[in-house]
């Protein structure tokens, strides 16, 4: 049997990838419309961005009238991650990547498609990177459209309860990992304490919403980071 081709391989292992996104855009077409965006508001957002927790950060900033320092400023906080992923991404990279393919596949190196691409035995190149991001693409941009129709075509109370599935989402993320470990687990409620008191409390409460992200992650990050390091092992720092 013929081996496939880097391109269709890439395919292959985007599927479930493609999967998964289409379920988690489809909840965040349905958030976006119930917030106040247009259908093709939402679906735009989808197609120019490829970040479910920068999206979903970004819509209440949009839907309450927010600046663009606020968005922007927000993005870079979520976002940052993708940076030291990039990085990371480039040392498994064969000499057809080019800086024009590096710059397309930086657009949708998400969490996911970068722990495909890294896990390969070998280096990869463009042609199976392609195939890897552009399935996820394609259901992203139609999850986001079937959700965003959706919020306009059902009632209120189906849309409403459907909304429900995107705090599900970030559930199933969060909690095996606060299961086994503890500083996660403390960095997450000091952020919930921090944004309970930024939402109630009547001088914080003047804060626009965006900004109150970015202070609720820097500030529990922070310390978090200042009380619970995470060790580096020792052949990492040997590298370094």
């Amino acid at each position: 049997m013929r081996e496939k081709s880097p391109f269709v391989r890439g395919l292959v292992d985007g599927l479930p990838i493609a999967v998964g996104y289409l379920s988690v855009a489809f909840a965040f077409g349905i958030y976006a419309v119930g917030s106040g965006l247009t259908m093709w508001e939402a679906t735009l957002i989808s197609v120019t961005n490829m970040t479910s927790a920068g999206q979903l950060a970004g819509v209440p900033i949009i839907a309450a009238g927010g600046s663009l320092l606020e968005i922007a400023a927000s993005q870079l906080v979520i976002n940052l991650r993708y940076a030291l992923m990039s990085v990371s991404l480039s040392q498994r990279l064969d000499g057809s990547m080019t800086v024009p393919h590096r710059m397309a596949v930086a657009f949708c190196n998400t969490d996911e498609i970068f722990a495909v691409a890294v896990s390969r035995p070998n280096l990869v190149g463009w042609r199976y990177l392609y195939g890897l991001i552009l399935v996820p693409a394609l259901g992203w941009n139609l999850g986001t459209f079937i959700g965003a129709a959706a919020g306009d075509l059902l009632p209120a109370f189906v849309t409403t309860a459907l909304g429900i599935a995107i705090y599900g989402m970030f559930l199933a993320i969060i909690v095996p990992r606060i299961r086994e470990d503890r500083p996660t687990a403390l960095c997450i409620l000091l952020s919930a304490a921090l944004s309970c008191l930024c939402r109630y409390l009547p001088p914080l409460s003047m804060i626009p919403q965006g900004f109150v992200i970015i202070i609720c992650a820097v500030i529990a990050s922070a310390v978090l980071a200042a009380v619970a390091p995470i060790d580096v092992p020792e052949e990492v720092e040997s590298r370094a």
